[in-house]
């Protein structure tokens, strides 16, 4: 009988990625829960399932592996994001319905444990590590617009919004949702109900195809 063998190489490369995956997940989790002073690679460790060594061999030290936590968790958040705005592509006949699902998924992203336990974590350390204000900008909010830029500047070329500077309506819808949830949530220290999401994603919507949508009597 022949088989198909995987090198032995590749599976434990494979490994060693999924490995590190978790140990920065754990990390994320423990410092989140314990912030950074208080956090200890021992509980990270355990958290992760893996020896207290094997933390140490994938991400050297502590400071390392709090960088590379913040990072993976803004990636996460970033790909959830990116996933949401995906919607964009194909809205379908009801544009308005399609922008305000999105609106809402993207505010339960941007509301969710792990959005807020980054937020927290970047401003609380950014003393210590200045320059992950900018890591984390660039993995979320910046490349959040850009995909949203782009979804917006297709609807536009279709004649489903008006010609607009789509960078611009990417940074002004987004800034018509994290606003009012900024102050709903208390900057994040109160959770918001489903029915309040869903009106600030309804009003931001309403707002933004005032402004961008087709002209009267054109479907959008």
């Amino acid at each position: 009988m022949t088989g198909v063998t995987t090198p032995a190489g590749r599976t434990a490369s494979r490994g060693r990625i999924d490995k590190r995956e978790a140990i920065l997940a754990a990390a994320f989790t423990v410092f989140a829960r314990r912030g950074y002073s208080q956090a200890c690679v021992q509980e990270i460790a355990e958290e992760a399932g893996v020896a207290k060594l094997t933390v140490y061999n994938h991400l050297s030290d502590k400071e390392n592996l709090f960088r590379h936590a913040i990072e993976a968790a803004a990636n996460t958040v970033m790909a959830d994001n990116l996933a949401v705005v995906e919607q964009l592509r194909d809205p379908g006949d009801d544009l308005r319905a399609a922008l305000e699902s999105v609106a809402y998924r993207m505010l339960q992203v941007c509301c969710g444990e792990h959005s807020r336990a980054l937020r927290w974590l970047t401003y609380a350390q950014v003393a210590r590590f200045p320059d992950l204000i900018d890591t984390v900008q660039g993995r979320t909010s910046d490349r959040i617009s850009e995909a949203l830029a782009d979804r917006l500047a297709r609807l536009s070329l279709a004649g489903r919004l008006r010609p607009c500077d789509p960078a611009q309506a990417a940074g002004q819808l987004l800034a018509l949702l994290t606003g009012p949830m900024e102050a709903l949530s208390r900057l994040g220290t109160r959770k918001v109900p489903a029915a309040e999401t869903r009106a600030v994603a309804k009003a931001a919507v309403d707002t933004f195809l005032r402004a961008y949508g087709p002209a009267s009597g054109e479907p959008t």
